[in-house]
């Protein structure tokens, strides 16, 4: 196990930057997840880990050493790619074998490490198959067994399971979790899949144009984002997300929507986004309740999911997602009140993209 930090790491393409002096420290046995749409440079920064490609400024730091000029081989690091890149004519046992082979390894010490591996991945029985005789799922364990037989400092995972199906993705980060737990290996995976994310990290980095947006446990980033961004890209489905004016010492919604009693934190802003996510939203069946704002809406689509249902709606003139009790079961059409949990909502500055704090007190 090892620690690794970035400091102002930059990665520019002749004149285009593409991550931007960020910082980042990761604790010994830490389990961090980068996520972030397509290009946001989450892809790039654990290539720069892994020395596959150069550091145009700053510094990455393994266990306090600088490395920025040590090559990939010396980083005491394993990857595990999307694409498995197993070898198609060695044996399981054999492409697991095949670095510890390269680095002269002695041969009962190389049965030994393969063998553990194998029984910690459920792989045993296929050591002898060829990966044209694997599944999916098997020849993406294998990847991970041929990363694990060299014991490293630090494991590195680059969008190992979007060539999954989602039953077999789902399957997969549970294996991925109880290996990190038996194992405890410092561990960087990156990801464009939210879901993988909240699910397997111990803290989630928040990616977006090459910047870090928010750095914090799955519940952190989910219940208190940072900003505009992190509440439309973490959660399915997203954070609602209202534009709002400060009106009257409250939040108007919309242009001409209703005004929620609730203060503005800080100064004076005029445009501000209330967001509140689709669990906190609930359809008033009584009387109004402290720390609760009723508002009309109009029904478009309802979703049934078997445990719960979503209710797409538009309410202030803006489009409001709800999930509710299966039971519930609206039509397209209704007129529905909807009741904001102002307790669990949040305002954003348009201007900046940052919160501005809880929308109640």
């Amino acid at each position: 196990m090892a620690t690794v930090d970035f400091v102002k790491l930059v990665k520019r393409y002749g004149a285009l930057e593409v991550v931007h002096a960020i910082d980042l420290a990761i604790a010994e046995g830490e389990f961090i997840v980068l996520v972030g749409p397509s290009g946001c440079g989450k892809s790039t920064t654990l290539r720069m880990l892994a020395g596959l490609e150069d550091i145009s400024d700053g510094e990455i730091r393994i266990d306090g050493r600088v490395v920025n000029e040590v090559e990939p081989r010396d980083r005491d690091i394993a990857m595990v790619f999307q694409d498995y890149a197993l070898y198609p004519h060695m044996t399981v046992f054999e492409n697991m074998a095949f670095s510890l082979r390269y680095r002269d390894v002695p041969r009962k010490e190389i049965d030994r490490r393969v063998r553990e591996a194998a029984e910690v991945l459920g792989l045993t029985p296929y050591l002898q198959r060829r990966p044209r005789q694997l599944s999916g799922g098997q020849r993406q364990r294998v990847a991970m067994g041929r990363a694990i037989v060299r014991k490293p400092r630090v494991f590195l995972f680059d969008e190992p399971l979007s060539n999954l199906d989602a039953k077999l993705r789902g399957s997969m980060r549970l294996e991925m979790k109880k290996l990190h737990q038996r194992l405890g290996v410092t561990t960087v995976y990156v990801t464009h899949d939210q879901i993988e994310a909240m699910t397997l990290a111990d803290r989630v980095v928040v990616m977006n144009a090459g910047h870090i947006e928010q750095i914090g446990t799955p519940d952190e980033v989910y219940h208190a984002p940072a900003s505009l961004f992190v509440a439309s890209f973490i959660g399915a489905p997203t954070m609602n997300l209202i534009p709002a004016h400060r009106r009257q010492g409250g939040v108007m919604l919309g242009e001409s929507g209703p005004v929620l009693p609730y203060p503005v934190p800080g100064a004076d802003r005029d445009d501000l986004v209330l967001g509140v996510r689709p669990e906190d939203v609930q359809v008033a069946l009584g009387d109004a309740e402290p720390g609760r704002f009723d508002i009309a809406s109009v029904v478009e689509v309802v979703e049934p999911l078997g445990a719960d249902t979503l209710v797409f709606t538009q309410a202030a003139g803006h489009p409001v997602t709800v999930r509710v009790r299966p039971e519930i079961r609206p039509s397209p059409g209704d007129d529905l009140m909807l009741r904001l949990n102002m307790d669990r909502a949040h305002l954003f500055d348009v201007k900046t993209g940052r919160a501005v704090g809880r929308a109640h007190g």
